[in-house]
């Protein structure tokens, strides 16, 4: 028993600290390195060896990689390619509490997703309530931002749409192919990496690194750009690793306050390390959007719960429980990566 409290507790600690720290270690990385697109490509190159590797190991299990499902995976990985190359430049072009406030927006444009495009009932009061404090939040926080330029939050955009279309509409396609976690992670990456030559090319990004290796001649290494990039590739698969285990190793409420414990340890730690964050009253501003995720969270919890109790089926097979987990774990993994 207690060997069991120390491996879950180690698998927890592991997920919050990558999954606080990765916002942060990408912003390092981008502000050192300069590159988002050959950057992106080196992380997507790192999670995809990676898992192949402890796949022949025998640390895990993946699917084969085959052509036939390479092609219906594809829309998949060009959303998930997107949302990471917008995610990528915003951290460019403005600081990680921008970048969360953004991101803590999703639920609101999911939630007018759900109703107007796949039918789905409106949100509760208290669901409607927790998006209202959300989009307050960050209203107020778009005007109190000191920082403001258009490029950036033109990056936010982007970054918004693909996000919520990622969350809408791709889960379904890779839901119904039937790859398990592991796979999944291996076909989002490897596919992804394949993209990424196109808009290295697209972006013109190739000829800055070039001009940059020929401009700087034998000196073009440096050591802090090096460290700054490993970091990021290291930590882009392990929060694959911990994330999967951790929702494996504990309930989904408690992986649920870890992801709201960990939005304000990413703040905290931004705060406390360096001066590449929002003013006061941005931060007010940025806890208001997490408080209201928080809202969202607990709302969407309760009717879940409620309609289980209501359509609970006393011999219901075991492969739909199964099914209705890796579902949700995969798509853990999809958010976790951004």
């Amino acid at each position: 028993m207690a060997e069991q409290y120390y491996a879950t507790s180690s698998l927890v600690v592991g997920y919050a600290l990558c999954s606080s720290l990765l916002s942060i270690i990408n912003k390092y990385a981008v502000t050192k390195f300069g590159y988002p697109g050959l950057l992106t490509a080196l992380q997507y190159l790192t999670s995809a060896a990676g898992v192949w590797i402890l796949g022949k190991l025998g640390f895990l299990t993946h699917d084969s990689f085959n052509l036939e499902t390479a092609k219906k995976f594809a829309p998949a990985a060009l959303v998930f390619y997107l949302a990471i190359f917008t995610n990528t430049n915003l951290l460019c072009h403005a600081n990680v509490d921008t970048f969360i406030v953004f991101r803590s927006l999703t639920p609101l444009l999911v939630a007018i997703a759900d109703t107007t495009f796949r039918k789905q009932p409106c949100p509760s009061k208290f669901t409607f309530l927790s998006l209202v404090v959300i989009l307050g939040g960050a209203v107020g926080y778009v005007m109190t931002d000191s920082a403001f330029s258009l490029t950036a939050y033109s990056w936010a955009l982007a970054y918004l749409v693909t996000i919520t279309t990622e969350m809408v509409y791709i889960k379904h396609i890779v839901t119904n192919l039937g790859l398990n976690t592991w796979g999944f992670v291996l076909y989002n990456n490897l596919l992804s990496l394949m993209l990424a030559p196109i808009f290295w090319f697209l972006t013109g990004e190739h000829k800055s690194v070039f001009a940059a290796m020929e401009s700087r001649g034998e000196g073009w290494f440096h050591l802090d750009a090096f460290v700054a990039v490993a970091l990021s590739c290291l930590f882009g698969l392990l929060i694959s690793f911990f994330g999967f285990a951790a929702r494996r190793a504990v309930s989904a409420t408690a992986f649920t306050v870890t992801g709201v414990v960990n939005k304000f340890l990413t703040v905290a730690i931004n705060v406390m390390i360096w001066d590449k964050h929002a003013a006061a009253s941005g931060l007010v501003c940025l806890l208001f959007t997490i408080v209201g995720g928080v809202l969202y969270q607990q709302s969407v919890t309760v009717k879940g719960n409620s309609v289980a109790q209501r359509e609970l089926v006393p011999e219901q097979p075991k492969g739909d429980n199964d099914s209705k987990e890796f579902d949700e774990e995969k798509q853990s993994l999809v958010s976790s990566a951004k």
